[in-house]
């Protein structure tokens, strides 16, 4: 079993069997037909992966790994907040008609910020409050350790993809520094899963993991702005269908 299926497994059955749902309190969130999307949650989730074992990908569902990488780079490498520039189309739902998601993600790394008095803040003019804000990288020994930092966690549409990112990210600064990959550790502060997606969370938990596949970097690669989406392949990746339609909720 894929230590990233067993996870991810574990998460979901404590979440619904003993996460506390919002259904007495307004919320934020809406379904396309205007309905409140409310979750059931847990606070404080923290899970570890040890990259030196296996690349920690769900096989219980296909990732789009290649379009996860997509997005990591398009913060972390072109330091852009445009979705033009994305070959995704994850971001849409949240960018105005020039593009733009607003002073986030890619935007933070992009420019050096001062705070002087008066100055206004930056978390209005963001489309969408960023959900991963903090990564801290640790080096003990010859490995280079990571803990992400997230204050929200959709663990049905985002969970394992934001783990394959920030795993990515970890294993390409391991490299460019001459260490060894160790743990990922990941931190989220609101794990939870929507009303709308409890029987897909619950369909999926019943496949049957597979083992993990072999993610490897191209070893040529020295500088961290000359990776591409083709330096990285995926060997050996097999994954359970799912043909459940996912609704995002905004």
């Amino acid at each position: 079993m894929s230590r990233a299926d067993e996870i991810f497994i574990q998460n979901c059955k404590d979440i619904l069997e003993n996460g506390i749902w919002d259904t007495d309190r307004a919320v934020r969130t809406r379904w396309d037909d205007g309905t409140p999307a409310h979750t059931i949650k847990k606070f404080c989730v923290v899970n570890r992966y040890d990259l030196a074992e296996e690349f920690p990908i769900l096989t219980v569902r296909r990732i789009f790994w290649k379009s996860a990488i997509d997005e990591l780079l398009w913060i972390w490498q072109a330091k852009s907040n445009n979705v033009r520039e994305l070959r995704t189309r994850v971001w849409d739902a949240w960018a105005d008609e020039n593009g733009s998601i607003g002073k986030a993600y890619g935007y933070q790394l992009g420019v050096k910020h001062h705070y002087p008095e008066g100055d206004m803040d930056q978390v209005s003019e963001m489309a969408l409050y960023p959900c991963a804000y903090s990564m801290t990288f640790n080096v003990t020994g010859d490995r280079l350790n990571a803990i992400l930092n997230q204050r929200s966690q959709d663990m049905l549409t985002a969970n394992n993809w934001n783990v394959v990112q920030y795993a990515v990210l970890t294993l390409m600064m391991a490299q460019v520094s001459g260490l060894k990959p160790g743990e990922f550790v990941h931190v989220i502060a609101d794990a939870h899963i929507y009303d709308r997606h409890v029987d897909a969370v619950k369909e999926l938990i019943r496949h049957e993991p597979k083992p993990a596949p072999k993610f490897t970097l191209d070893p040529a690669v020295t500088d961290f702005y000359k990776f591409t989406r083709d330096s990285f392949t995926m060997e050996g990746y097999k994954y359970s269908d799912f043909a459940g339609k996912i609704p995002v909720a905004l």
